[in-house]
């Protein structure tokens, strides 16, 4: 368990390093959300009604960067050689670098969300339907590009090919975590129906994508 925190505490520190951590992806954030306006029009009732799928996708965008960097660091100073002949089983430590890459990128995102929300009109029950859906919602990202991530770990620049492969798996996040924060602003769906199913939807990423990482990251050995 000490070895697992210490890992949690260096991936923190590198993700704050390398590609300016959860900073650069709050700036794509909020320039994603800031150029919406100027595409679709100044008209407050269309900004408030398609605003939590503008910040969802918004989200997905930012968190797909340094995504790349998730494993590649690793390969090429030759520390990942290390992390898979050590004790640990590499699922766990997969795992915690994920959990790590969260809290330095997808976390504040979270934070940011609400008060982007208020660039695009949302009200109070709509803007904490973002926030509350992101937060569940937005490890999965995480956890399913680390597959993408871990499939191309030898290839220089495969952060596009990692996007291509990861994008169609997270569509259905995408679906009930847009229908979540949606429905909490009032409409025919209860809020709990969109918002369990992405909460299980993060669950089953959580449980089964550190298993086929690491999988991946073996068949490169």
């Amino acid at each position: 368990m000490g070895a697992l925190v210490a890992l949690f505490v260096r991936e923190v520190r590198l993700a704050r390093r390398i590609g300016g951590g959860g900073a650069m992806g709050v700036v794509f954030f909020l320039i994603l959300v800031t150029i919406t306006p100027f595409a679709i029009g100044p008209d407050l009732n269309l900004l408030s009604r398609i605003g939590p799928a503008i910040l969802w996708i918004a989200a997905l965008l930012a968190s797909l960067l340094g995504l790349d960097r998730l494993f590649q660091s690793d390969h090429e100073d030759g520390s990942l050689d290390l992390l898979r002949m050590t004790d640990t089983p590499l699922e766990l430590i997969v795992a915690v670098k994920c959990l790590a890459h969260w809290t330095a990128t997808g976390l504040p995102l979270v934070i940011a969300a609400p008060l982007f929300g208020l660039m695009l009109a949302l009200d109070g029950p709509a803007l904490g339907g973002v926030a509350a859906s992101l937060l569940v919602g937005t490890p999965a990202l995480t956890f399913i590009g680390a597959i993408g991530a871990a499939l191309t770990v030898s290839l220089r620049r495969g952060g596009l090919l990692m996007a291509v492969l990861i994008l169609p798996f997270t569509v259905p996040v995408l679906i009930f975590g847009v229908s979540a924060a949606g429905a909490a602003s009032g409409g025919t769906v209860p809020f709990w129906t969109p918002f369990l199913a992405l909460c299980a939807l993060t669950l089953g990423a959580m449980a089964l994508a550190p298993f086929a990482a690491a999988a991946a990251l073996r068949g490169e050995g």
